[in-house]
């Protein structure tokens, strides 16, 4: 089996501080990724890496046991649904939002954390459908894998994600263009539909987050561009071309 970027970039550990911070939690996930401005630096007014927030989505094939052996361990993590049990939390997880059920504002090993939970089939349809891109939005970005199993469609959707953001971005963009070009386009597709970067959210977001991190895009994307028969991608000028025809 070949694998593919998110793959390979799994197999690269991410460090001693994410896995301690993993060791407090219940072992059953298919895959656990920390992502934000508290694991890749961005440029901007809150841009203290060191003490921001960390943010990890954990998922897992069986959010009712998952969630029940959480409780256990983390009581003090969930707010009052936690009185409900597992069964309510995972109905509120699977039901409402983008399924996912997040406990914010966590003190584990000295960090402030937030963490969301997902099914491992509700995760796989987001990243072949894109149902609401927000787990799969966070995906087409650089994020840190620090746990995934050999689930084979689990692992195939996600290289799928990647290459269907690529696809799309190419729509949006001429024959010749940049790398940043590019990814800017494809780390906006999960906030073109977002109405706080119109009132609120700091509209430069999504070139912060491109700008200090073109190496980890590359790294990301790199194998798909250069796989592709349709793209020439000049590596060393930062360039690409696309052939439609």
């Amino acid at each position: 089996m070949i694998l593919g970027p998110m793959a390979l970039q799994a197999l690269q550990s991410s460090g001693v501080a994410f896995r301690k911070i993993l060791s407090h939690f219940p072992e059953e996930l298919s895959l656990a990724f920390a992502y934000g401005s508290g694991v890749y630096r961005q440029v901007g007014p809150s841009s203290d890496q060191k003490n921001a927030m960390l943010d990890f989505v954990f998922t897992v094939d069986d959010p009712v046991t998952w969630h029940s052996k959480n409780l256990k361990k983390n009581w003090n993590h969930y707010s009052f649904l936690k009185v409900l049990g597992p069964k309510i939390i995972t109905t509120i997880q699977n039901n409402y939002g983008a399924g996912v059920y997040y406990n914010p504002l966590i003190m584990c090993n000295g960090r402030l954390i937030k963490y969301g939970v997902i099914s491992t089939n509700s995760l796989i349809e987001d990243l072949l459908n894109w149902n609401n891109l927000y787990v799969a939005g966070r995906l087409q970005k650089p994020v840190k894998i620090i746990a995934m199993n050999e689930n084979v469609a689990l692992r195939s959707a996600l290289d799928k994600n990647l290459k269907s953001a690529v696809t799309t971005a190419f729509l949006m963009l001429p024959e010749s263009f940049s790398e940043e070009d590019l990814f800017i386009e494809i780390a906006g597709l999960s906030y073109s539909g977002d109405f706080r970067m119109v009132v609120g959210e700091d509209k430069t977001k999504v070139l912060n987050i491109v700008k200090p991190n073109i190496a980890h895009f590359r790294e990301l994307y790199g194998n798909i561009l250069q796989e592709n028969p349709q793209v020439v991608y000049k590596i060393q000028h930062g360039r690409l071309e696309v052939n439609y025809r």
